[in-house]
């Protein structure tokens, strides 16, 4: 009976919730006549040829992040359940495919080497087909494929790199590296085979592979640097020390290879950053952090970047090349939020990413510029209950377990290290501050870390050609759709202005045209 009173007043208390012009029909009725004028308008596609390309890759943004991260931007806006996303204006939008060959819940490796390369592979591998088999390095020769990184390179535009995780992370690296491991980051985390097979770790193929690729920001100093070289930031800690073997400076190395007369610049912490003249730098090398970045919300303003400053600096800098550029913007610690089960880490980090698309939209143009939002697979992480309107994203459900008596957050995940049995039973929520930015949701499942989810992940899309991404697809198709859209790649037979199709805009003039002769 207390439960039920619970839930009662929960929905007497939710009534009270709504907005008074949510209570008029004609609300709805209009707002939902003005989506259809939107809707209408799409029929005149945009088929410009794309001059730039953005990918936004949420690592681990399942569809339940995005609506959680939605409520969780409302309600720090004095909004809630009806607020918009950055991605949510863009609109076309579709849902990828995102196992890998060999498992049905894919990893972040396999996943990047589908949506960067447009070819599907084996977890665990990058920029390799699935002949590649994890860890052995002897499968990895002539199975190299190339990423849309690389194809634009060689169309003559920008490229860069910006991402919250290690820049030798899975995703990042699938844009220029080729491995049997996602972990072999530096010579130091591989095994002897591997360095005696000739396999190159991934901190040197991203001075080697690519070297004009004109950004690069995120984490990772301590793969470029030799074996018990202090961290710059951090001299008395032992662990964020050099990791390489070789006993290179990788740094130094990523300086020379750039041509003569080009300025290189390095920097390692925001103030370095942010003092830039951008119009004087042709290349930049950002490293952090000695691992991955800090979470956004424990982020050291003084020393480390948001993800949209470092956005804001990396599109400033593409921008000055009048070939247009391709960017791949990566809010990687959604996935490691998850990860450790604190799911206000993970939703914060969504929030951010997000901010960061806000500020790639101001600062160019739908006419020119294609953008792409997407993850790379999901979670398995969900918020439910029957929670009332303007609930607390990280608060409780409005009543109690019928089966323990306990009360339950929202905010749960179907396996875990938010499993805790306190006497033989359910840990009592009430008891602990669940809205901590490291409170560890409660699982199904002890698991020392969350799992990821096997479901389809959602691709939006805005700019010129954007209605090729429009329903349910593999994941290798995005890059190609991509390159489709920028006249890149080897698909490009439709690129002289005869072959591209006309503008639904245009055909009635077309057609006068044809009448008149």
């Amino acid at each position: 009976m207390k439960a039920l009173f619970v839930l009662l007043l929960a929905q007497f208390c939710s009534a009270s919730l709504v907005p008074e012009r949510e209570k008029d029909p004609e609300y709805w009725r209009r707002q939902a006549q003005e989506t259809l004028r939107n809707a209408l308008r799409l029929q005149r596609l945009n088929q410009n040829v794309a001059k730039n390309l953005i990918l936004f890759l949420g690592d681990g943004m399942g569809v339940s992040t995005v609506t959680a991260a939605r409520i969780l931007k409302g309600q720090l806006h004095g909004q809630g359940e009806e607020s918009l996303l950055e991605m949510d204006k863009f609109p076309f939008v579709a849902l990828a495919k995102t196992y890998n060959t060999n498992a049905q819940v894919p990893d972040s490796a396999g996943t990047a080497t589908a949506y960067l390369c447009g070819v599907k592979a084996n977890e665990g591998t990058l920029g390799v087909s699935a002949g590649v088999t994890r860890d052995r390095c002897n499968t990895t020769k002539g199975q190299e494929v190339t990423s849309i990184l690389r194809w634009a390179k060689e169309a003559g535009k920008a490229v860069g790199i910006v991402t919250t995780t290690r820049v030798t992370h899975a995703t990042p690296s699938a844009a220029y590296a080729h491995s049997a491991n996602r972990d072999w980051y530096s010579d130091g985390e591989m095994p002897p085979d591997a360095l005696q097979g000739g396999c190159k770790d991934i901190a040197r193929q991203l001075v080697e592979n690519i070297p004009e690729i004109e950004v690069i920001l995120g984490g990772g100093r301590k793969y470029m640097y030799p074996k018990n070289v202090s961290d710059v930031e951090y001299p008395h800690e032992e662990k964020q020390r050099g990791t390489r073997l070789d006993g290179r400076n990788l740094v130094q190395a990523w300086h020379e290879a750039k041509p003569r007369g080009k300025v290189a610049e390095y920097v390692w912490n925001r103030r370095g950053l942010l003092a830039l003249n951008l119009s004087r730098v042709d290349f930049l090398l950002g490293l952090f952090e000695p691992g991955d970045m800090m979470y956004e919300l424990d982020r050291n303003n003084d020393t480390d970047p948001s993800l949209s400053e470092m956005v804001s600096v990396a599109i400033r800098m593409l921008q000055k090349n009048p070939r247009g550029f391709f960017l791949l913007v990566e809010g990687g610690r959604i996935d490691h939020g998850h990860h450790e089960g604190k799911a206000k880490q993970a939703l914060h980090e969504a929030v951010e990413l997000d901010r960061a698309i806000g500020l790639a939209t101001r600062l160019t143009s739908t006419q020119d510029t294609l953008s792409v939002v997407t993850a790379d697979h999901s979670h398995v992480f969900t918020f439910g209950g029957y929670t009332p309107r303007g609930n607390p994203i990280f608060g409780l459900a409005p009543m109690q377990s019928d089966v323990d008596r306990k009360p339950f957050t929202s905010i749960l995940y179907g396996n875990g290290p938010g499993y805790k049995i306190v006497a033989g039973e359910r840990e009592n929520v009430s008891a602990v501050d669940f809205a901590h930015a490291d409170y560890q949701a409660q699982s199904a499942v002890p698991l020392r870390q969350e799992t990821h989810g096997g479901e389809d992940v959602a691709v939006f899309a805005r700019g010129p050609m954007a209605h090729l991404l429009h329903g349910v697809h593999e994941q290798n198709y995005i890059p190609h759709a991509m390159a489709y859209a920028a006249c890149i790649g080897s698909n490009r037979g439709h690129c002289n202005t005869a072959a591209r199709p006309a503008t639904p805009l245009l055909l009635p003039f077309l057609g006068l045209l044809l009448l008149l002769c």
